[in-house]
């Protein structure tokens, strides 16, 4: 997707962000300050061959260390000029604008021993895949502040085929990689690139916050096993817009830990405002929340979007022993087409990372908002499954209007309470309750939007 003029000239000067906070709006209308980085190095100077088959690993490397010498200087730049740049699995440091320029592709090695290895992240406790460490990701970042990954619409691409072969084949060592991830970091922006073949995860900041992913176009086949597009996790103040994400299994997928080690870590992810994306996923969700969702999952704003040829639209995913949250969350302005089930909420969803987690440890689901909703080709209109302990609650469904087979099964729903107004076809029971607290929050909502 293309950039206004004005704003590609900016971030191709190699961008300093930071997101201030402005104003009352969602956190897409904080105002990044912008201004050049003072000095920039080219990853030719340190030996890198753009010809797809020289491994470049150690040449960012070097040229990533050379550039931390400038972190107290204003910050740096590393300019990856047109070519095809192979390598292995490296890290970024403060104060760094990596640019990619139009016609650049850094290419993730499909030799699995060009990635380092990393710990599980302390909320998982493992890895997501299998037991034990985990590939690192390609473009990786911990405990930074105020770097930029950008371009003038350069590629990652993480070559995964390889990667899915060796899931599917259940031949994998460890975990499979991301392309970008940022661990306990601050002021971190993701644009204006093309993200191609993740082997799961394209962007993935964790522990994150004030993150800004604005710009950019991410795809993988149909086929491709469990490949995600941008997972915030456990983190805060996070902004996603004008975006096209086309992938395997969810588009955008909302988490925050895993069981007991979500629970233990206790960091939530809140205060995330989605705009104006495309949004397509083969067999998940365009925009799913959980199921990994301990540390909890809260205020979320998700606006002007476009979902086709998806299995599922948007879920809320949880299951028994995961504790925490998802709850005060607000969708508005979507646009649903050739979609196999619309809305979803299961409270039987997802696995447990070991024997240990806690049975008794019930998540909730609750302040659930749905407005401004059209769909057409829609096979499910919602499948609302909560659970007998904990009933998801405030499940506010407002103008929606979704044309569905006459043969087909339009809700299905249990152990939920909710209200609706204006819903076709016509909602279940449970979503027209006169359940008090339900219906004066939703009211309220509706208040809020002046309506």
């Amino acid at each position: 997707m293309k950039m206004p003029v004005a704003l590609l000239l900016l971030l191709a000067l190699s961008i300093a962000i930071r997101i201030d906070a402005e104003g009352s709006g969602g956190v897409c209308d904080f105002k990044p300050g912008l201004k050049p980085r003072p000095h920039s190095v080219s990853i030719l100077e340190f030996g890198a061959v753009g010809d797809g088959k020289t491994l470049n690993t150690l040449a960012f490397q070097n040229a990533i260390f050379y550039l931390k010498s400038f972190t107290d200087k204003g910050g740096a730049q590393l300019y990856v000029p047109p070519g095809k740049w192979l390598t292995g699995s490296f890290s970024l440091t403060s104060h760094l604008t990596l640019f990619l320029e139009k016609g650049a592709v850094i290419l993730g090695s499909q030799d699995p021993s060009h990635w380092d290895l990393a710990d599980p992240l302390p909320s998982y406790g493992r890895g997501i895949e299998l037991p034990g460490k985990r590939y690192r990701s390609l473009i990786n970042g911990d405990m930074l502040t105020d770097v930029v990954v950008t371009g003038d619409n350069g590629s990652i691409d993480g070559q995964g085929s390889v990667w899915w072969d060796w899931f599917e084949s259940r031949s994998l060592n460890y975990s499979r990689p991301h392309l970008v991830e940022f661990t306990s970091s601050d002021h971190v922006v993701v644009s204006n690139l093309t993200f191609l073949n993740a082997p799961a995860y394209n962007i993935h900041p964790v522990y994150c916050s004030n993150v800004l992913v604005q710009n950019i176009s991410i795809s993988a086949p149909g086929g491709s096993p469990y490949t995600i597009g941008i997972v915030p996790d456990s983190s805060n103040n996070v902004c996603i817009e004008d975006s096209l994400i086309k992938v395997g299994y969810d588009a955008i997928s909302l988490k925050s830990g895993w069981d007991e080690y979500g629970i233990a870590y206790d960091r939530p992810t809140k205060d995330v405002h989605i705009r104006r994306v495309y949004l397509q996923s083969t067999s998940g969700s365009s925009i799913a929340f959980g199921s990994e969702m301990s540390g909890g999952i809260s205020n979320v704003h998700v606006e002007q979007v476009r979902i086709h040829n998806s299995y599922s639209g948007i879920e809320f995913r949880t299951t028994k022993g995961r504790g925490g949250y998802i709850k005060r969350i607000i969708i508005s302005d979507v646009e649903l087409k050739n979609i196999t089930m619309a809305f979803g909420a299961s409270g039987d969803c997802g696995s447990h990372p070991d024997d240990n987690f806690d049975p008794n440890a019930i998540p909730i689901l609750d302040q659930i908002t749905l407005q401004n909703v059209t769909g057409s080709k829609i096979t499910v209109a919602g499948n609302f499954t909560g659970l007998a302990e904990s009933p998801f609650t405030s499940l506010c469904l407002f103008n929606v209007a979704l044309t569905i087979p006459s043969t087909s099964t339009s809700w299905t729903c249990s152990n939920v309470v909710g209200y609706s107004e204006s819903v076709s076809p016509e909602p279940c029971p449970e979503l027209k309750s006169s359940h008090s607290n339900s219906s004066s929050f939703c009211y309220s909502i509706l208040n809020s939007y002046g309506k």
